[in-house]
């Protein structure tokens, strides 16, 4: 099964509240994109964006500029149900992060929430970070939550890879500069607890 076949099942099969990293709202994520960019004019991907409900609540606070990136298109379509009219001003994008067209030097802000931490293969974490260094402007923003060193070691039937701040700017390479990071213990729906590290990276 590809990739995109296994989140398309996911998300065709699954309700929100039957995944792992469902969150009603995604607090960590919002404080620190409206700390990063508060120019509400900012132009921000979010990689993986699924069924979150962050799209949501950047559009209720004024964003203007966003994009919605994600493999499976059953979790673009609930986005869009879900947000109705207010879909019209999201641009979505569907396909497989290491292989979709994205805009040069277009991003102020590059948002994953429980991405990378799948991309297991030494060539496919290279083709992310040639997309992230490619999509995002210089001096742009990286928020990205990854499976802390105590984090689950497999994920909704797949192996992930866990982080520390350290091994994180390690793969992403020198470009990438660290501004903060938190280790946040996120409630699963089913009453378990995943640890997840977030980091702000400044590239170039």
């Amino acid at each position: 099964m590809s990739t995109q076949e296994h989140w398309e099942r996911i998300y065709q099969t699954k309700t929100p509240g039957e995944t792992s990293w469902f969150q009603p709202h995604l607090e960590t994520s919002l404080d620190w994109i409206m700390e990063a960019a508060p120019d509400r004019s900012a132009s921000i991907i979010d990689v993986g964006g699924g069924e979150s409900t962050l799209v949501d609540d950047l559009l209720d606070r004024q964003y203007c500029a966003l994009t919605v990136l994600d493999v499976a298109g059953a979790a673009i379509r609930k986005s869009q149900d879900r947000l109705g009219s207010a879909a019209k001003s999201v641009n979505w994008l569907v396909g497989d992060l290491t292989e979709v067209a994205l805009p040069a030097r277009a991003y102020d802000l590059w948002h994953d929430r429980a991405v990378f931490h799948f991309f297991t293969d030494v060539e496919r974490r290279s083709a992310y970070v040639r997309q992230l260094s490619s999509a995002l402007k210089t001096g742009g923003h990286v928020l990205m939550a990854t499976f802390g060193p105590e984090g689950p070691q497999k994920c909704s039937g797949l192996v992930t890879q866990r982080y520390d701040a350290d091994a994180l700017l390690c793969v992403l390479g020198p470009d990438f500069r660290l501004a903060q990071q938190a280790v946040v213990e996120h409630q699963t729906p089913f009453g378990t607890t995943q640890q997840f590290l977030y980091c702000h990276l400044v590239y170039g």
